[in-house]
């Protein structure tokens, strides 16, 4: 039998189990990696909003990674939450001699609206953390936030991805669920210039709570098991839909994904 490829998770908890680590958990499990966390921040939250926030220590976040690299290994890594300028240091410190794709979801604004970041972190999620990625997976409020203007049309979007690639000389996927556009379009744009296009039919259903956080493990799971950035991207994305389809309506606002049930996509 061969052994499950090896995914760390960095990012933070959410109690109600929607989003972060625990949405993190179950994707690398479904898809059949071995999960390992290292826990940036506990929060309080559920379907209609984020309670309370208490960021861990940079250092214990740095040794949870250590543990990790030291003993089990690691084949590949997803990032979320790093909520302050010091945690993103210190990750950045524990992953410098680590061998592994990085996917990094750069969570900023929870579905609710709450802010999930220090603002004076933004520079150094940037200018610290990108760089080492081997894809950054941000939905369009993301994109603009990082770039400091207001972004509403796909072809805006288009633009803001290859300039954030450029920034970092790193793939980014920008996510285009926030526009008006019929359908959902998802942009793949490489260093080099390679620019791949994904989109699917807009599902109405307000039980998305998670889904950057599921789509970027689900990436960094794929990458494990060797397959290529593209493919990942697009049986990442499939792994996403059927969830979303598959969610069991629990809470009174924006409800989790249906990990649980996506058996083939």
């Amino acid at each position: 039998m061969t052994n499950p490829p090896r995914i760390l998770s960095i990012a933070g908890s959410d109690s109600s189990g929607g989003a972060g680590i625990q949405a993190d958990i179950k994707t690398i499990t479904m898809l059949g990696g071995y999960a390992m966390t290292a826990i940036t921040t506990v929060t309080a939250q559920n379907s209609v909003g984020v309670q309370a926030i208490a960021p861990m220590a940079g250092s214990v976040v740095a040794s949870q990674i250590a543990s990790c690299v030291e003993d089990i290994g690691i084949d590949a890594i997803k990032i979320g939450m790093l909520h302050d300028a010091d945690v993103i240091a210190q990750v950045a410190g524990a992953l410098d001699n680590v061998d592994a794709p990085i996917v990094i979801d750069p969570v900023m604004v929870a579905t609710s609206g709450a802010a999930l970041i220090d603002p004076d972190a933004v520079a150094a999620l940037r200018d610290t953390m990108f760089p080492l990625a081997s894809l950054i997976t941000p939905n369009l409020p993301e994109l603009a936030h990082l770039l400091g203007r207001s972004l509403n049309t796909t072809d805006e979007m288009i633009d803001a991805a290859k300039e954030l690639s450029a920034i970092t000389g790193t793939a980014v996927l920008a996510k285009g669920g926030h526009t008006q556009d019929a359908r959902v379009i998802d942009l793949l744009y490489e260093p080099q210039g390679r620019t791949v296009q994904f989109e699917h039919e807009r599902i109405d259903t307000p039980h998305t709570h998670g889904t950057g956080c599921t789509l970027s493990s689900a990436i960094a799971t794929l990458l494990g098991h060797g397959q290529s950035l593209e493919h990942s991207v697009k049986l990442g994305r499939q792994f996403v839909l059927n969830a979303i389809k598959a969610a069991p309506g629990y809470g009174a606002g924006n409800g989790p994904l249906g990990h649980q049930a996506v058996r083939s996509f």
